[in-house]
């Protein structure tokens, strides 16, 4: 595992980043030889069209990222996998059209770009194919042993199975009994690790007991496991690194008041505010002429104010106003109350669905940022009914308020939207990992991550 941007990037994810990178250069590059009447270093060096090809690259490998072909290794379809890939290669060509239009300097010459956008059209399949196939096998390194028959190490390992780019394999897992819908096969009791051990040689352990256990079985031999050099953690650290965000089931008080690693730093906060800021300045007003259309459009399509105003709960608890486009009818929650917005909500007017689709309706919380209300990234503010009705069912939910909320965060970018119980822990586990490793990488990681939860239209409302 690699970190960046405080994110535990899998080995072989960066591995099929850094080989994308250079299949794609080398397919341009290559365009160049073999493309007639071209010498390839007056090409490359003296019509400087290293940069161009450098260019054309980025973006090619930017629409794999937005195509989330780097977050999903499974090939469900070839088909689809080409259509994807033919779709960067598009916007490429796209960009270089657009880019010769401004200027014909700016263009690459006509036959190697043709030449290389059709080898990277059928090299990179291809070499998808030979990756998933092989070379992920090849980096699946870590043999793990599962000890306990918790539903939540059951669940940890069913997050592990599900992305293979991790390079765990699971060997089996060991309890008392074998239990009914475990996902990894049962192979014996716990009083065999010794010789678990010994016959199959995991490089890991992942220990979680049954809920209400706090004894740690076969001790003696763990420990003799753990000073031959095998790793053992708590299946919460596991489900931390595979889930991307913090259990919640296996969070105690007692360990939050003596712990070091929650809570954020005076100094992270103190940077965030300053760079919050100047982002909500850019925004105001790069996003103004956007805004000013919007506003005419609300107008226009139904009575009512513009903007919407809304009490929401910030940082340590503190009521402020949260400003939005309007895009729902006046008096919408008159008969209901407050209520979670929802899809297809039948209280939104047609323009404020497109402004919902868009994110358009929450452009004018930049000013919520630059007044100190909020931050750029941080957990979404919640309406005070509905934190003291959370704070009553779910645990440490009031945790979320250590830092300011934000336009965008954590769990919107890795959460479905979702208005029940299940969905506010889960997004409130996003929202704690936010916090436990929150720093400026992972602010702007969050921010470039966001734009392609909008072009994809999916996340948390």
């Amino acid at each position: 595992m690699i970190r960046l941007f405080r994110v535990l990037v899998p080995t072989s994810v960066a591995a099929l980043l850094l080989s994308e990178i250079a299949l794609v250069l080398a397919c341009y590059t290559a365009a160049s030889l073999v493309t007639p009447g071209i010498a390839p270093r007056v090409y490359l060096v003296d019509e400087a069209n290293h940069w161009k090809i450098l260019l054309v690259s980025a973006v090619i490998i930017l629409g794999f990222y937005f195509q989330d072909l780097y977050a999903e290794f499974r090939i469900l379809s070839r088909i689809l996998l080409i259509q994807e890939v033919c779709l960067a290669v598009g916007a490429a060509l796209l960009l270089m059209a657009v880019l010769g239009y401004i200027n014909t300097d700016y263009l690459l010459p006509r036959g190697p770009m043709v030449a290389g956008s059709f080898a990277v059209v059928l090299s990179v399949p291809v070499w998808r194919i030979v990756y998933w196939k092989y070379v992920i096998r090849a980096l699946r390194h870590e043999r793990v042993l599962l000890l306990g028959e918790s539903r939540f190490l059951a669940e940890t390992a069913r997050h592990i199975l599900m992305r293979p780019q991790l390079g765990y394999q699971i060997i089996g897992y060991l309890s008392e009994a074998g239990v009914e819908d475990f996902p990894v096969r049962y192979l014996g009791p716990v009083s065999a690790l010794a010789r678990i051990f010994e016959e199959y040689r995991p490089t890991r352990i992942i220990v979680g007991m049954a809920e209400g256990t706090n004894h740690l079985p076969a001790v003696e031999e763990l420990l003799e496991i753990h000073f031959a050099g095998v790793v053992i953690e708590d299946a919460a650290d596991t489900y931390e690194m595979a889930a991307q965000r913090v259990c919640t089931s296996k969070i105690q008080v007692s360990q939050l008041v003596f712990t070091s690693e929650f809570g954020p730093s005076q100094k992270a906060l103190a940077t965030q505010s300053i760079y919050s800021v100047l982002f909500g300045l850019c925004g105001l007003l790069c996003t103004l002429p956007i805004m000013v259309l919007v506003a005419l459009a609300i107008k226009a399509s139904s009575r009512g104010p513009v903007f919407y105003r809304q009490r929401r709960v910030g940082m340590n608890g503190r009521i402020f106003t949260l400003y939005k486009f309007r895009s729902m009818y006046v008096n919408a929650e008159a008969a209901t109350g407050a209520v979670w917005a929802r899809k297809n909500d039948p209280r939104v007017t047609p323009v404020g669905r497109i402004l919902r689709k868009l994110r358009f309706d929450e452009l004018p919380q930049f000013w919520n940022v630059v007044k100190g209300d909020m931050s750029i990234v941080g957990p979404r503010p919640e309406r005070p009914e509905f934190v003291e009705m959370l704070a009553d069912r779910v645990p440490c939910y009031r945790q979320r308020h250590a830092v300011k909320p934000g336009i965008t965060g954590w769990a919107q970018i890795n959460h479905k939207y979702g208005d029940t119980d299940r969905d506010a822990l889960v997004k409130l586990e996003y929202d704690l990992y936010y916090i436990k490793h929150i720093a400026p990488a992972l602010d702007f990681f969050i921010i470039f991550h966001t734009l392609k939860v909008m072009l994809l239209q999916r996340g948390a409302q």
